[in-house]
């Protein structure tokens, strides 16, 4: 065999006219490798079947393929969650992989998110912003590391975090109960919501979801209705009519979002498929004992004034209710503290909103943006007592998140009333200390229900708003599309 492939310098003077006999293949071996040159040649020829023998056996590279899903970044990969199989029984959720260009590049692309305010530091430690080193003195020392100053409209960042470690997630889709789209819709559209831009800019990221979410076989299974999304952002948001030139994008209005479970920091109470979750807060407990020593802060705490009003007055709106309020503030300033966010930055929170509540009985909790606001969460957080003046602002809103009873952790006064002349403080001097202290123990006990956990898996030893949320949504795909299907309140 080497002979015929090498060569041999006596074979080609061989006369054809008597064949020999067949050399023994050991002597021609033999004499074949007692050349140097020739074990060369015969090293680099084996030397180079190895290499043809690992190249074609290696593992195929699965990302050549254009529809390959992109991975995330390597903060956000760690080892699946540990599987409880009677915990997780109808419970499975699947986390599709979206390619980045719906959450990751959104995130990272920091710098366009906001006009005015430069948001690269808001996806610090995992989407909780940076550490809240300026509450030193405000909050217990042996806690201060549990408070971070979180985006209130960073939601789609925390949730997506906790479902990629979610106790049942699952990595088998055909096993899941529900899917979970990791998009960042609130992200997408906050880019587009200000200055000269097109409903076809605002639309972009969103059609372009909808067209990849449609060719996934789990979707076609069950035209999306048994998949959920959050988003971050009011549901107004995302309630843009087709045509309408007007504000946000027109997400929710599409056809194909009908089925979707939706959970939102505000929801719109008409409609059946919404959850609305907490504002993630500023403070992310790490243990239930973090929790246990706040609650003992607060309901330790002296405080000063009757009421706190935080916020200040939009000029630009005509008879602005908030200019009503600041008005009654001012007109009682031994009894009311007052922050004043026309001149302080009230955006993400400051030291000033936390020692404002911890000094009130009562806390005024007017509209925000939409009906809700942040400073709902800040305020109970502070074991404040609510004052509301829409019943769309939280009872309508977050019942799961919230006491059954309102009067029981809160006082509501119609706002109509207040514009015709209704003395807050008069109303708030008239309850009495036994049962402010029981209205305060209320909220206080309630805390851990509109918390989020500083880490991505959770509490180990209770359960937060994160819980209580995906609970909801299982509920709601369990056969109660329809629940609470709601009224249209004041």
């Amino acid at each position: 065999m080497f002979h015929r492939i090498f060569g041999h310098p006596s074979a080609d003077h061989e006369t054809p006219k008597k064949q020999p006999k067949s050399p023994d293949l050991k002597s021609t071996v033999k004499s074949f490798l007692s050349h140097p040159i020739h074990r060369s040649i015969l090293f680099v020829v084996i030397l180079f079947q190895v290499f043809l023998l690992l190249y074609f056996t290696r593992t195929p590279n699965l990302s050549l393929s254009s529809q390959s899903p992109p991975q995330p970044p390597l903060e956000s990969v760690q080892p699946p969650p540990e599987f409880q199989p009677s915990e997780c029984d109808s419970r499975r959720i699947y986390v599709y992989d979206l390619p980045p260009m719906f959450n990751y590049d959104l995130r990272n692309n920091c710098h366009r998110l906001d006009p005015w305010h430069d948001k690269c530091d808001k996806y610090l430690n995992d989407g909780l912003g940076p550490a809240a080193k300026e509450l030193a003195g405000i909050v217990p020392e042996s806690i201060l590391p549990a408070w971070y100053w979180t985006d209130h409209y960073w939601g789609e960042v925390v949730y997506h975090n906790r479902m990629l470690n979610y106790k049942c997630r699952t990595l088998e889709p055909e096993s899941a109960t529900a899917f979970y789209i990791p998009f960042y819709a609130g992200l997408a559209v906050g880019q587009y919501l200000f200055g000269n831009h097109s409903t076809s800019e605002r639309d972009w990221h969103c059609d372009r979801m909808i067209e990849w979410v449609q060719q996934q076989k789990w979707w076609k299974r069950s035209n999306g209705s048994d998949h959920f999304i959050m988003l971050g952002r009011l549901t107004w948001a995302f309630r843009r009519l087709k045509q309408d030139p007007g504000w946000g994008t027109f997400l929710i209005h599409r056809p194909e979002m009908k089925n979707v479970v939706r959970l939102a920091v505000e929801r719109n109470v008409w409609d059946p498929m919404e959850i609305a979750v907490p504002y993630p807060t500023i403070f992310h407990p790490r243990s239930q004992s973090d929790i246990a020593e706040w609650q003992r802060f607060v309901r330790s705490r002296r405080r000063n004034h009757l009421f706190a009003l935080v916020g200040g007055a939009r000029v630009s709106i005509k008879n602005d209710f908030r200019g009503v309020l600041q008005n009654q503030c001012l007109n009682a300033s031994g009894v009311c503290r007052h922050v004043d966010c026309n001149r302080e930055n009230c955006l993400d929170g400051t030291t000033a909103i936390m020692a404002a509540f911890l000094d009130s009985d009562f806390c005024f909790q007017p509209r925000g943006d939409g009906f809700t606001r942040r400073s709902v969460f800040d305020c109970m957080l502070a074991g404040s007592i609510p004052v509301f003046f829409w019943r769309k602002t939280a009872y309508l809103q977050y019942e799961r998140f919230v006491p059954d009873e309102p009067e029981s952790y809160s006082v509501f006064i119609d706002h109509n009333d207040v514009r015709n002349g209704t003395d807050i403080r008069r109303v708030l001097e008239g309850y009495g200390k036994e049962e402010v202290e029981r209205m305060r123990e209320r909220v206080i006990e309630n805390i851990p229900n509109f918390l989020y956990a500083e880490s991505n898996r959770g509490l180990k030893d209770g359960r937060d708003a994160f819980d209580i949320a995906i609970d909801g949504v299982l509920s709601k795909m369990q056969g109660s599309h329809g629940e609470g299907e709601d009224r249209e309140f004041d």
